[in-house]
């Protein structure tokens, strides 16, 4: 207890630091990716694409962002079987550990999964730093778990709103006439699947506690007012006849273009609500710990703070602004060639993918569940239509991700303890 009641301000302050880093690692890496898609179909300029993302990445990181902060900061690691120092200075330790090898990874252009690292570096610290007992394996099975069913999931939901596409709009007598017709549909889609998740379940943590029935109706409306401004902006696009000549679908592309713009903003919203808890559900457990003055049970127990939260996502916004442009690209031009209808359904699918899974509480890997949903329109368009090279690097990097955060907390553990123990 000596050490809170001693160092108590300069851990917080320690913790908040390595909160912030992790948060800029997420944004500097994890948000490059969940924007590649609208960068590589060229429905944005890098520009736009971390404008949209500073906006909405803050958003759902604010606003829906408890939930799985919740799970990162309680689930994995067992309150009661350790001490309440060893509690910070492993939560600290998973912080540093997870925040360096994403600066490394960001520095390479490799698309690493944020959820990866931090959730390797927790159990590594939990594990050799404290004892095995002490990492709550049945909670962590289902994590692992997701990280396989997730990019399943967005791969068959991706590939079936691709195939939705070609059916109704690409593959019909006049593609320009049914894709305005049909695409204020997809966008209904997007507005109601992101706000009934964030009002369902995000906004308990500002006072709002909304009915199921509210939150329903509250979602339709959020949908059909989206709808209705992507119909406004739809009827100003005409058909360009020169352009058409060069490539058939060059004006039907350029109403996806439009829808792109929204998928954007609910791929950056779900990406903030689910990785903000990468950077503050440690974060979260060290500032519970300290103001219960290492009461560890008083701390599991206590709401993760909003300014924690607020902490994370001014980190993302600032991660992507500084260093995002180094790996944008890499998921959006590398893996396979992706156009607006393309991008569109990869984006729909993984923010209707993550949002779910941040609504349940469950840390999904975005940058996991985002070359599953881009692996299934590229699937859909013919194997051969895949960049396997690009994919085999990618993967590689996954397998790595895990034991090198594991590794690194382990190190800066020992480092820390020796410090301040």
């Amino acid at each position: 207890m000596s050490l809170i009641a001693d160092y108590g301000f300069v851990l917080l302050v320690l913790a908040c630091c390595f909160g912030f880093f992790m948060a800029w690692g997420v944004g500097a890496n994890d948000v490059a990716n969940a924007m590649g898609t609208s960068v590589g179909s060229r429905a944005l300029t890098i520009k736009q694409a971390i404008l949209i993302a500073m906006v909405f990445e803050f958003c759902g990181a604010y606003l829906a962002g408890g939930e799985v902060t919740e799970t990162i900061k309680n689930g994995i690691v067992d309150a009661e079987a350790i001490t309440p120092d060893l509690m910070v200075l492993g939560m600290m330790s998973a912080l540093l550990a997870a925040g360096t090898w994403l600066m490394i990874a960001t520095h390479k252009g490799w698309p690493v999964s944020t959820t990866h690292s931090i959730v390797g570096a927790v159990i590594g610290f939990a594990a050799v730093g404290v004892s095995t007992d002490a990492v709550q394996w049945a909670s962590v099975g289902p994590i692992v778990a997701s990280w396989v069913v997730t990019p399943f999931l967005s791969g068959l939901v991706a590939f079936g709103l691709f195939m939705s596409v070609q059916a109704l709009i690409i593959n019909t007598d006049n593609p320009f006439l049914n894709a305005k017709r049909f695409v204020p549909f997809y966008m209904f889609l997007t507005g109601f699947m992101v706000s009934i998740m964030t009002l369902s379940k995000g906004l308990k943590h500002i006072g709002l506690n909304l009915s199921g029935a509210e939150s329903l109706l509250l979602s339709i409306g959020v949908g059909a007012l989206v709808m209705l401004l992507g119909i406004a902006i739809l009827s100003r696009i005409k058909i360009d006849v020169e352009a058409d000549k060069a490539f058939h679908f060059a004006s039907v592309e350029r109403v996806f273009a439009v829808l792109m713009i929204f998928t954007a903003c609910s791929m950056a919203f779900a990406h903030g609500a689910n990785d903000v808890a990468n950077a503050v559900g440690p974060l979260a457990a060290i500032v519970g710990v300290i103001q219960s003055n290492g009461t560890a049970a008083i701390a599991a127990k206590s709401a993760v703070p909003g300014w924690v939260l607020l902490l994370g996502a001014v980190g993302i916004v600032i991660g992507l602004a500084t260093y995002g442009y180094k790996v944008i690209a890499t998921i959006g031009k590398e893996i396979t060639e992706l156009t607006p209808s393309r991008g569109f359904a990869a984006e729909l699918a993984t923010a209707s993918t993550v949002v779910g899974a941040s609504a349940i509480g469950l840390p999904v890997s975005t940058t996991h569940t985002l070359v599953g949903a881009v692996l299934g329109i590229g699937i859909a368009r013919g194997i051969g239509a895949l960049n396997l090279g690009v994919i085999g690097s990618i993967f590689m990097s996954w397998i790595i991700t895990l034991p090198v955060g594991a590794g690194l907390s382990i190190l800066f553990f020992y480092i820390l303890r020796g410090i301040f123990l």
